[in-house]
C-alpha cells in the first residue's frame, strides 16, 4: 500500500512533464506565450474566425492587442491611418506588434507621370511662382511625389477632394507661402472645375472662390505675423523696415472671419525675421534689429512664440467655433553662398535624401516652437467642444526640396524686384502640390492628429 506522501512525490514529477509536454501543442495551435491573459487568446480565436466567414468586419485596436489586423484593402481609403496598420511579419513564430504609419517621415521619388496640371491649364499661377514662363530650364523638379516609410501617400484626387468638401469651406490664414498652397490647390482642382471669383473686396490678399457645382468655398486671408502688426516710418523703407507687433492681439483680418469656415489652414515664419518693434498691452517691451539704447533686443522666436499662443488661444477662444483647424509648418528656403539680398540662390536641380540634410538652427528652432505650442494647444482643446487642432507637418518633407524654388525664374532678367533670386516661394507645379497630398489624406482619415 503506497502512503499518502509517496503518491504526492509522484505527482509532483508527474504534473510537470504533462505540462512540458501540452504546452508547446497548446502555443503552436494558438499562435500566442502561455503568458498571455485569456482575453487575449479569446480575442485571437474570435478574430481570426471572423476572418474567415467576414473578411470586411471591423477590427478594433486597444492599448495591448496584438491580434493580426489586416492590410486594408483598395476599398478600405477610409481608414484612418492612426489605426492603420502594416501587415505583420512573422518572427520567430510570433507577430510584430504594428507601427503606426508617419506619413510626413520619408521619401521623395519619382513620378513620371507628373505634372498633372501647367501654366497653360490652370490661371491662377502667380507670376513669381510661374517657373515654366519664365524659362526654367531644368524641368525634373516637378517629376517628384512624397513615399512615406511605412505606408503609401496616395495621390490627390481632385474629385474625390470636392466631393468630401461639398457644401462647405476653408480658409487659408498666412502670409504670400499661404497664398502659393492656394493656388496650387487651385491648379489641382482645375482638372475637374475651376471656380468663380466671389470676393467681397477688391483686395489681391483678401480673395475668396467658389466651387459652384460643389458649393465649396476658398477663401485668404493675408496676415504677415498672425497677431496685429503695421509697418511704421522707423528705419529704412522696403523689406528691412520696421513693423510693431502687438503679441497679445491676434490680426483682427481673420480672428473675426474664420468663425464662419469649416475648415482653416493657417501658416507663418518668414516675416519674423525682420526688424520688429514688439508690445505687449499696448507697452513697448522690446525689439528685434533695433539696436536703440533702453530698448531690450530680444531674438525672433520670442517673438514667434507668443504670436503663435495669442493666435491659439484666440481659436481656442472663439464661440461655437466648430471647425478643424490646421496648423501648417515652417516651410524652410534654401539661400546658399549668401543671404537673400546679399546674393544667395538656390540653383539645386535634385531633391535631398534623408540623410543628407538635417533640420537645424534657425529652422530647428522655429519648428520646435510650432511643435511646442500645438502641443499646448491640444492640451487645452477639450475647452471648446467639437474644435479639431491637426498638425500639417511639411517643414523636414520641404527641407528636402531645395530644388523647387523659383530662384530667378520668376520674372523677367530685366526686372527690378526685390526678391531677385527667390527661394523662400515654390515653382507651380512643384513640390509644394504635395501639401494637398497631405491635406486631402487628412481629411479622410480624422482620427490621424500627429502628436509632437
Amino acid at each position: 500500500m503506497e502512503l499518502p506522501a509517496t503518491r504526492l512525490r509522484k505527482g509532483l514529477v508527474i504534473f510537470p512533464l504533462i505540462l512540458l509536454t501540452i504546452a508547446p501543442i497548446l502555443y503552436l495551435l494558438f499562435g500566442y506565450p502561455l503568458y498571455y491573459s485569456s482575453t487575449s487568446i479569446y480575442k485571437h480565436l474570435t478574430n481570426s474566425s471572423s476572418d474567415h466567414h467576414n473578411t470586411s468586419s471591423e477590427l478594433h485596436d486597444n492599448d495591448y492587442d496584438d491580434t493580426y489586423h489586416p492590410k486594408p484593402s483598395s476599398s478600405d481609403d477610409n481608414h484612418s491611418i492612426s489605426s492603420y496598420k502594416e501587415t505583420p511579419k512573422k518572427e520567430n513564430g510570433r507577430q510584430k506588434r504594428k507601427r503606426e504609419c508617419d506619413i510626413f517621415s520619408g521619401e521623395w521619388i519619382p513620378n513620371p507621370e507628373a505634372p498633372y496640371y501647367t501654366n497653360t491649364t490652370c490661371r491662377a499661377i502667380h507670376e513669381h511662382q510661374n517657373c515654366i514662363k519664365y524659362g526654367r530650364p531644368d524641368l525634373g523638379f516637378m517629376k517628384w511625389r512624397w513615399k512615406p516609410k511605412e505606408c503609401d501617400l496616395p495621390l490627390f484626387d481632385p474629385s474625390e477632394f470636392l466631393e468630401m468638401v461639398r457644401g462647405k469651406s476653408m480658409a487659408f490664414v498666412g502670409d504670400s507661402v499661404s497664398r502659393n498652397h492656394v493656388q496650387s490647390l487651385i491648379c489641382l482642382l482645375s482638372q475637374v472645375e475651376d471656380p468663380e471669383d466671389d470676393s467681397r473686396q477688391q483686395d489681391f490678399n483678401f480673395q475668396r472662390w467658389i466651387y459652384k457645382t460643389y458649393n465649396f468655398t476658398i477663401a485668404t486671408f493675408w496676415t504677415t505675423h498672425l497677431v496685429r502688426s503695421e509697418e511704421t516710418e522707423t528705419g529704412p523703407a522696403g523689406p528691412n523696415s520696421f513693423y510693431n507687433l502687438y503679441l497679445d492681439e491676434p490680426a483682427p483680418s481673420w480672428a473675426s472671419q474664420i468663425v464662419e469656415f469649416d475648415y482653416v489652414i493657417i501658416s507663418s515664419g518668414q516675416w519674423f525675421f525682420r526688424p520688429l518693434f514688439l508690445f505687449d498691452k499696448q507697452k513697448r517691451i522690446g525689439c528685434l534689429y533695433c539696436y536703440i539704447p533702453g530698448v531690450r533686443n530680444v531674438g525672433a522666436h520670442f517673438a514667434y512664440r507668443r504670436a503663435l499662443r495669442t493666435t491659439f488661444k484666440t481659436i481656442l477662444g472663439l464661440e461655437n467655433f466648430k471647425g478643424e483647424v490646421f496648423l501648417r509648418t515652417f516651410a524652410p528656403s534654401h539661400f546658399e553662398d549668401g543671404e537673400w539680398d546679399k546674393g544667395g540662390n538656390c540653383l539645386k536641380t535634385r531633391p535631398y535624401r534623408s540623410n543628407e540634410t538635417e533640420l537645424e538652427g534657425m529652422n530647428l528652432e522655429t519648428h520646435n516652437i510650432q511643435l511646442d505650442e500645438f502641443r499646448i494647444a491640444k492640451r487645452d482643446e477639450n475647452k471648446n467642444d467639437g474644435l479639431n487642432l491637426r498638425l500639417l507637418d511639411v517643414t523636414r518633407v520641404m527641407l528636402l526640396r531645395p530644388d523647387g524654388h523659383p530662384s530667378r525664374f520668376g520674372h523677367k532678367p530685366e526686372d527690378k524686384v526685390v526678391l531677385y533670386n527667390d527661394c523662400v516661394h515654390w515653382c507651380l507645379p512643384g513640390p509644394i502640390d504635395s501639401w494637398n497630398d497631405f491635406l486631402l489624406e487628412m481629411l479622410k482619415n480624422r482620427d490621424l492628429t500627429r502628436l509632437p
